[in-house]
């Protein structure tokens, strides 16, 4: 492997699956990348093809390792993935028993409804952390059992897992496996310690036998089949997108916020040992676990965020690339009076209203693209301040936000952030921190690095900040025109 050992990670994300090799220091020296087709079957209903994951994955791996000189190169993998989103599939076969269904689909809001009438969300919020609500992974799997009979025929043949499970068990020819921290997403996990929760297991009607063994976000997790990518390479990091990002972020200290705009947009503050408790309706999660360890955060979920910008593009024509929003936004002075929610799949923290749709107002004569536009990114910064308001009120405060993901290259949107949020804005040079997290993961789990502040210290690199420029009364303002949008849905 000479004296620059690489580490192969695999970004398996909501819209497309990527794989890039990192070298020890940060650099990126391959990439490939595969969209990945969206499936909406009825309203409300989001599905992938697990067969397309994965095989999406494994050209998007082969692809990379080539352009790295070979699997020789290769000393790891680390695997970041789309949350929540479950698949089922035969253990005998390994093939999938239905498509995936994905963090964003609602179809158990009925059953999510249910349990809370049943006065289960309480208990079901003090062991996990977690709400009820159709995002998490538990209702989902119940839901495949009730409703495919190929899953609920399945017996002891039958696996459950989140992508990244499901992605080992390809790559491994059989392992099992989730890390905690995408097991703390799926409501079956209690967020204080140890494994899958018998209780939580009967309450949701999920067969423990069914999913992955819990294990850390780093460490020894098998190796790939050798015919795969031309050797036996050690996976050895695993996290949910989310977290991984928050790794990356260097967020590696209680307090230290990050913000990640994707298909979504998700703020994980380190609470470090601390199991976090919201009273404002944020998220206790699994930040890592190491060494057994659990390192947790709080979080808050927005479901809609670069799919608002690609919803602009592809579905009103109004935009050809995303990339034209930022000019659009500066090219006026305000939004004209527009206001956007971006509810397009109900609204995530802290307002959890699955039923909620989305709504344009404030409409004129006067109104041209840029102003919608425009006000599409300002419903970014609304959600964000949002969300800012409830963890203060838990305790957990902000005193900078750290930015990454697709849409933070705007860099409109990362002054609005800013202006709104009247913070210092932090935003690397490297956007894409979900892979970085991965990578610093699994070379700890190899170890190539003592420990995470280590492997920030030699991967990370520069950053721009955006510091407030707004003044009180147009803050106000914007905060009054979205409150008023927010109360007529």
């Amino acid at each position: 492997m000479g004296n620059d050992p690489k580490i192969l990670v695999l970004d398996a994300g909501t819209t497309s699956t990527r794989a890039l090799v990192f070298a020890a220091d940060g650099r990126v020296v391959a990439t490939a990348q595969r969209e990945l087709a969206q499936f909406y079957p009825e309203p409300g209903r989001v599905e992938h093809d697990a067969v397309e994951i994965w095989e999406g994955t494994l050209a998007c791996a082969r692809a990379a390792v080539e352009q790295a000189g070979g699997p020789a190169q290769i000393a790891c993998i680390g695997i970041a993935n789309q949350r929540e989103t479950v698949i089922a599939w035969d253990k005998a076969t390994g093939a999938p028993l239905h498509r995936a269904i994905v963090w964003q689909d609602r179809r158990t809001a009925d059953f999510c409804a249910r349990l809370r009438e049943e006065g289960r969300e309480g208990d079901i919020q003090a062991r996990t952390g977690l709400l009820l609500d159709p995002y998490f992974s538990a209702t989902k799997l119940r839901w495949l059992i009730d409703h495919v009979p190929a899953v609920g025929e399945a017996g002891q043949q039958l696996a459950f897992g989140t992508v990244e499970s499901w992605l080992v068990y390809k790559l491994t020819g059989g392992a099992h496996l989730s890390d905690a921290s995408n097991a703390s997403r799926t409501s079956l996990l209690p967020l204080h310690s140890g494994g899958w929760d018998p209780a939580l297991c009967e309450i949701f009607g999920v067969p423990s036998g069914a999913l992955p063994e819990v294990v850390d976000c780093a460490g020894a997790f098998g190796e790939t089949l050798p015919e795969l990518l031309g050797a036996a390479i050690p996976i050895t990091g695993l996290a949910g997108d989310q977290q991984a990002a928050t790794i990356g972020q260097g967020c590696l200290s209680p307090g230290d916020t990050k913000a990640t705009f994707g298909t979504g947009a998700f703020v994980l503050a380190n609470m470090g040992g601390r199991v976090p408790s919201s009273r404002h309706r944020l998220l206790g999660t699994v930040l890592h676990q190491l060494e057994g360890q659990r390192c947790y955060a709080l979080e808050g979920s927005i479901f809609v965020a670069g799919s608002m910008i690609q919803w602009l593009r592809d579905s009103l024509g109004l935009i050809a690339t995303a990339a034209e929003t930022e000019a659009l936004a500066g090219s006026v002075e305000d939004s004209g009076g527009v206001v956007i929610v971006p509810a397009l799949s109900g609204l995530g923290a802290p307002h959890w209203r699955p039923e909620a749709r989305a709504s344009i107002s404030g409409l004129s004569f006067a109104t041209g693209r840029a102003e919608i536009v425009r006000a599409a990114l300002e419903a970014m910064t609304m959600q964000i301040w949002d969300l800012a308001e409830a963890f203060a009120a838990d305790g957990a405060g902000w005193r900078s936000l750290k930015i990454d993901g697709g849409m933070s290259a705007n860099s409109w949107m990362a002054q609005d952030l800013a202006d709104m949020l009247d913070l210092p804005v932090e935003r690397p040079d490297f956007v894409e921190t979900t892979a970085l997290g991965a990578a610093m993961l699994a070379g700890v789990g190899a170890g190539l690095f003592p420990d995470l502040r280590a492997a920030a210290k030699a991967m990370r690199g520069g950053f721009s900040e955006f510091t407030p420029k707004l003044d009180e009364a147009r803050r106000a303002g914007r905060l009054s025109a979205w409150r008023a949008a927010l109360q007529k849905l």
